[in-house]
């Protein structure tokens, strides 16, 4: 690796480590609790990857105000007990026994509340999986093979959680009809696209305006069906009207971008923040990129939009889907990184790296990957093929063998996934 090569990704290293750092909630929700009435007891449910950091903002901010607190949160994302919280970790992307588990408690918590008092729900992304209750007549079996078939078949988060709104006696507003007399509000980290209410952790205390339409239109989309118990509960209404709900927005993938301009440009790059909606497939978003890098590089004037001359930094956020083709394992991150290292293989000064920000990315230990025009023939070293490893879905392994994996462990935050292009 060359050396200027190796300098542009100790750059990269530091972006990423200061991003992640500019969106932690903490502050936030601190921020957005400074004047909330202190003068009552309070309820709070703290749901998501980064409900641990957000509970214990509530904490530091509400104290003895806080009557009974409830995590639930990833396995391996609590970081030790928060006074006055009890703490439930449960599967993901995947429900398991103990999402059922963390709903239960959450339907008791909310359903203890009377008429006037108050419950706080710190929502932030992964809420989907950590928190189930099957409706009556399905079972955690029947939501569990709903979302492998919708992972694996490259919905988009958008659908498969209008699909698993359906099925759920917590989601899609379900939670809040619980406590209709109490005072609800809800502080939201968003990992959505668009900040959709709704559909950040499949919205437990927001109305559901998906329609029956919606739902087949999925279906037919991936040409998927169910068994006949899944399928008549898909056609069952959800709430509609929900009138004892506030809620504020603390974090978005807009920020996230924005914090990488910022320390791209603290780095010496021009920032050009070109979408915070990227929602294709993860493959074609690596050839894209790619192809952009190339369009950079190999004029002496930059691109046709002369500004985008070197050195920049092209920022993508948003979150794409992978189709499942392959046996591999990976995430939808490192699959776009792996794809757009195929395009930039032998290019010099050129660095790409993809993350979530929640420190994880698809079923493995990496929150993303870092590539470079030396990763493919670092694949190749190894008796690899980086296009068959591709194909099979297995961008793990291939980021693996180059050292381009992006560990960064759980981060306690989640505001979608950002993509940084670095050229020289």
């Amino acid at each position: 690796m060359h050396d200027e090569t190796e300098k542009m990704r100790e750059e990269a290293d530091r972006m990423i480590t200061g991003i992640i750092g500019k969106v932690l909630p903490g502050s936030a929700v601190r921020k957005a609790l400074a004047n909330y009435e202190k003068d009552r007891p309070v309820r709070v449910i703290a749901l998501g990857k980064a409900a641990c950091e957000m509970a214990a903002a509530a904490r530091e901010t509400l104290a003895e105000n806080i009557s009974r607190g409830l995590i639930i949160t990833k396995y391996g994302h609590s970081k030790g007990a928060t006074e006055g919280f009890e703490t439930v970790e449960a599967g993901h992307p995947v429900p398991d026994e103990n999402s059922v588990l963390g709903a239960r408690k959450a339907m008791e918590l909310v359903k203890e509340a009377g008429a006037g008092e108050r419950i706080l729900l710190l929502i932030s992304g992964g809420g989907s999986s950590l928190m189930e209750m099957p409706e009556a007549g399905l079972t955690l079996t029947d939501i569990q093979m709903v979302t492998k078939k919708l992972l694996s078949c490259g919905a988009s988060i958008q659908e498969i959680n209008k699909i698993r709104k359906r099925l759920s006696a917590v989601k899609g507003g379900k939670l809040a009809t619980l406590c209709p007399q109490a005072e609800i509000h809800q502080i939201v980290l968003s990992d959505i696209i668009d900040d959709d209410l709704e559909q950040i952790a499949s919205g437990p205390a927001c109305e559901d305006t998906t329609t029956n339409e919606a739902v087949r239109e999925i279906l037919r989309k991936y040409r998927i069906s169910f068994s006949p118990s899944v399928m008549e509960k898909l056609f069952s209404e959800t709430p509609k009207h929900i009138n004892n709900v506030t809620s504020e927005i603390v974090g978005s993938v807009r920020e996230l971008c924005r914090h990488a301009a910022d320390f791209a440009g603290k780095s010496g790059y021009r920032p050009f923040i070109l979408s915070t909606g990227l929602d294709c497939e993860a493959k074609e978003a690596g050839k894209l990129i790619a192809s952009a890098a190339r369009t950079i590089c190999e004029s002496s004037e930059g691109c046709a939009l002369h500004t985008l001359k070197r050195p920049c930094a092209l920022i993508w956020g948003g979150e794409t889907v992978v189709t499942v083709r392959g046996r591999g394992i990976g995430g939808r991150n490192q699959e776009m990184a792996l794809s757009a290292a195929l395009g930039i293989a032998g290019m010099e000064k050129v660095v790409f790296f993809s993350f979530g920000s929640d420190g994880t990315d698809g079923p493995t230990d990496a929150a993303g990957g870092m590539v470079d025009g030396y990763t493919v023939s670092r694949i190749r070293e190894k008796g690899l093929s980086p296009e068959r490893l591709l194909e099979e879905n297995d961008s793990y392994h291939a980021l693996a063998c180059a050292g381009d994996l992006i560990v960064t462990g759980p981060t306690g935050t989640n505001v979608n996934d950002v993509a940084v292009l670095l050229c020289r």
